[in-house]
């Protein structure tokens, strides 16, 4: 019997290829037994077996696993990027790589198959398999994710008879192909654990517990029938269902949230699985930037790791980037960093990078006894408690936990004093020894900025900078350019009519003014009404911007209310109306229409003229999207005009220029800050949609959060009157040696000189550490399992690779009081301080200041808590 599985092309794209047709050769015995020990070495990296679970946890190859995931998503990132966030979730103490698999960006239409470039899934999960971790595969392929239209095909609402995500057969039976071609996709390159391969777990849906009741019986018959189309792929490995609330037997049921502790699967026999817990959020165009404290992110997992989990996701470990038009909405940026312990540059967010690390490396050294030992709960006060674990050696594990959201907290557990900081976990791996406490940050921070690549000309290089730059401008029509598409009298829906080929729809119809109208004479002027369903317009009245609008991201419609200037005779109204991200999530949520709804103009002599009604000619996109403007090969489609002083402040235009990579090898963003709003690419590649809209003043924003209590979204927010997003992530690897070719359409006008390239550099470094709180480096840990006890309260600087501590800005041994960037010298301060911290740290790479007397004046102030904070510039 012939063997037909899907193989990919060199460009990406998917073909059929016959087992029978690989090509044989015979190995000489001394290449096969190289080959056979370089095969047993990759197998010894990834091979995960047989996987199965009870109550407890999940068994891989008969072995209990406490596992950490780390959720990194392939088209959020670049291929070149993407050993290095492996990588760098590995040196976390990571065991597992999580992504959904994106349909639209596979399935461009009907059976046409996609997967190069950042779609490359094959080549992420080897690259995941290479360093020896294992893999979640979250098929959905529903995702939500904040992409767009949740992951699914748009062609896909326009098959006649699709409903999304209910008991409805053409949905159903695209959902199914798909599945199964991702599915035999993996299986042909033999990557599921049942194979050898890192994947120990796929899932089916996403978080359709939340809408299931919306769609009626359909909604459970749909429920159903995913788990058991799922199962029936016999991949060898469970299918998980998050936040399925009536998941059937045959697949584990799993929680998102930003805690789990308390959350238990629908069956006692199955683990108990956090597949999202969210260590920030997403961000809005026009929103506040939201910020999830570290303190509170160990939180979270220490108490779900207490009371019982085992397999516990960071939604997201790295966010990325949404780069094109992926991203959902509407408005969502194309940043999606979601503060993340790595960030969408690729850089460890430190502390909140180090201090999990430093978690996971005290849970991991209770796995055994987690895992397979009997929990008892001890009360140690009204929020104060404790769950030991023991297990038949003797072996001994606890976590003691203080849930007050206010006060600190002295208990006594086994006869012993341990004092716990409000909303914090102390971890101890023998039952003896605090080695790790959710609240106290131990690992420096970094002073993250992004530093303007030198542009301006100089003598060495007169034509160096955006300003000597030789630019080509192209502007295009407002309103109807070459032939309407159609005209229609009154409005049609704009996600119907462009099917998403595009953000773009212009609906444009003319009036006519009398001489007699009472506002010519007077030199006064009516005013422009519009609604619309979403999500932005730019008004245009004979060929002039008038003004922009957009909504606030919910469904009801915006509204549009200007002054215009209008002549006497023909005036025409052109209206660019755009989506900025299609809805992601919710019930029925591929019928939330967008465009226009109403258009009236009041201030006439017989009152307002609704001229909604009126013939509209209608076309879709922009005209320099249909030749091509922004492709490698499509850039000579058009008549440019060639200029040193490209327009300014001009709406509807594109700009070309050529420019050279920056320097060194810093990830790079674009700063759009002087621009108004649209896209923009670098050699062909997709850096998204750039809208440095800001958010309002009047918000309420924290200049220092306080990790304490439940944390929701809103809590954290920074950034208010500031732009959501400024610059926008550019991949090194996009860049070539010279002669790179960027390209900016400019819908409402900026100014394209101030365009510059930034380079995200690691400019310095701060740590503050107590004294009352020992250093455990974990791998100071005997072999017997007992803690190292010479190991001293430590402060522990690095600078990035390359660089050096040039200047020691501050440093305290005492009661400092502030954060990094703003520390302050408290009451008690040894004078000393900076001059040790010099000795120790000055020109070097990295030091580690002990707090011990020799180094400091432990005398000073003997009632108070005393800690050293440092900050130091690396160049």
């Amino acid at each position: 019997m012939l063997c037909s599985l899907p193989t990919r092309s060199s460009d990406g794209y998917i073909a059929s290829l016959s087992a029978h047709s690989q090509p044989k050769m015979k190995l000489s015995s001394s290449l096969l037994l190289r080959f056979t020990i370089l095969l047993l070495f990759c197998f010894a990296l990834s091979i995960a077996g047989n996987v199965t679970f009870d109550s407890r946890s999940l068994i891989i190859n008969g072995q209990r696993k406490l596992l950490i995931s780390a959720s990194i998503h392939y088209p959020r990132s670049v291929p070149a990027m993407w050993p290095g966030l492996v990588q760098t979730a590995k040196d976390g103490g990571v065991d597992v790589i999580e992504t959904y698999v994106f349909w639209n960006g596979h399935e461009l239409s009907p059976d046409n198959y996609y997967f190069g470039g950042r779609y490359d899934l094959v080549k992420f999960v080897k690259i995941v398999q290479k360093a020896g971790l294992y893999l979640i595969l979250r098929i959905g392929p529903f995702v939500a994710a904040e992409w767009n239209f949740g992951g699914v095909p748009v062609w896909l609402h326009y098959v006649p008879g699709t409903v999304f995500r209910t008991d409805n057969e053409p949905f159903k039976h695209y959902m199914q192909k798909f599945t199964t071609f991702i599915v035999n996709l993996m299986k042909q390159e033999k990557f599921f654990a049942s194979q050898g391969g890192p994947i120990i777990l796929a899932q089916i849906e996403n978080e359709y517990g939340y809408y299931e009741s919306a769609y009626g019986d359909g909604g459970k018959r749909y429920a159903m029938w995913a788990a058991s189309m799922a199962v029936s792929q016999n991949i060898g490995v469970p299918w998980i269902m998050c936040q399925q609330f009536d998941a059937p037997d045959t697949v584990i049921d799993t929680c998102n949230s930003f805690y789990c502790d308390q959350f238990k699967p629908l069956s006692p026999n199955k683990p108990k699985i956090w597949t999202e817990n969210w260590p920030g959020w997403f961000k809005t165009f026009g929103s506040r930037d939201p910020h999830r404290p570290p303190e509170d992110v160990a939180f979270s997992v220490a108490r779900f790791f207490q009371k019982g989990g085992s397999v516990q996701n960071y939604y997201m470990y790295h966010g990325g980037t949404n780069f094109g038009r992926t991203s959902g909405g509407p408005f969502i940026t194309t940043s999606y960093d979601y503060d993340a312990p790595v960030d969408e540059y690729g850089l460890q967010r430190l502390p909140k990078w180090g201090h999990l690390k430093e978690l996971h490396g005290a849970i991991k050294k209770c796995e055994h006894v987690l895992l397979n030992g009997d929990p008892v709960h001890m009360s140690l006060g009204p929020n104060q408690e404790a769950d030991v674990y023991t297990d038949s050696s003797g072996a001994c594990a606890a976590f003691i936990a203080n849930m007050d959201e206010k006060n600190d907290k002295t208990v006594e557990f086994q006869n012993v004093s341990y004092h716990l900081p409000a909303w914090s976990v102390s971890i101890l791996p023998d039952c003896k020894n605090a080695v790790f406490n959710t609240a106290k940050v131990r690992t420096q921070t970094t002073i993250v900025e992004m530093v303007p690549e030198d542009l301006q000309p100089t003598m060495a290089s007169p034509d160096k900078g955006m300003k000597a730059l030789k630019w080509e401008v192209f502007v295009e029509t407002a309103g109807i350019w070459g032939e309407a598409d159609f005209i229609k009298n009154g409005f049609v829906d704009h996600i119907n009519t462009t099917k998403d080929t595009t953000d773009y729809l212009w609906y444009t119809t003319s009036i006519f003014v009398n001489e007699n109208e009472d506002f010519l004479k007077k030199g006064s002027h009516p005013v422009l009404l519009i609604e619309s369903k979403g999500h932005a317009l730019h008004a245009f009245v004979n060929q002039k911007l008038e003004d922009s609008a957009s909504g606030n991201g919910t469904h009801s419609p915006f509204k549009f209310k200007k002054p215009i200037s209008l002549k006497a005779g023909k005036n025409e109204i052109a209206l660019l109306s755009m989506t900025v991200g299609l809805q992601n999530a919710g019930s029925f949520y591929e019928w939330v229409a967008a465009g226009l709804t109403s258009v009236k103009i009041e201030g006439f002599n017989n009152g307002t003229i609704d001229i909604s009604s009126y013939a509209w000619s209608y076309k879709i996109g922009l005209e320099g999207e249909h030749l091509g403007l922004y492709k490698a090969d499509g850039l000579e489609n058009a008549n440019w005009s060639s200029t040193t002083e490209p327009p300014k402040t001009q709406p509807l235009t594109w700009y070309k220029a050529v420019v050279d990579p920056p320097s060194g090898d810093e990830p790079i963003g674009l700063d759009m800050i002087h621009m108004g709003k649209g896209l923009a690419w670098l050699n062909g590649e997709e850096i998204g949609r750039y809208w440095p809209r800001k958010s309002s003043i009047h918000d309420k924003c924290v200049q220092e959060c306080d990790y304490r209590g439940k944390f929701m979204p809103d809590k954290c927010f920074t950034g208010c009157g500031e732009p959501t997003q400024r610059w926008y992530h550019v991949p090194r690897s996009w860049f070539k040696p010279s002669g790179n070719i960027l390209v900016i359409f400019e819908e409402k006008g900026g100014d394209p000189t101030k365009i510059s390239f930034s380079r995200r550099k690691i400019s310095g470094v701060c740590a503050s550490v107590a004294d009352d709180y020992p250093s455990f480096e974990l791998e100071s840990w005997h072999e017997n399992g007992n803690v190292n006890n010479e190991t001293k309260a430590t402060v522990l600087l690095k600078c990035p690779e390359n660089t050096r501590m040039s200047t020691v800005k501050f440093a305290s041994f005492g009661t400092p009081t502030g954060a990094c960037g703003s520390y302050s010298k408290g009451d008690c301060h040894d004078p000393n301080s900076t001059s040790v911290v010099e000795k120790m740290c000055l020109n070097k790479n990295e030091c580690a200041i002990e707090l011990t007397e020799e180094n400091f004046s432990k005398g000073l102030c003997p009632s108070a808590t005393k800690k050293l904070a440092v900050e130091a510039v690396c160049s």
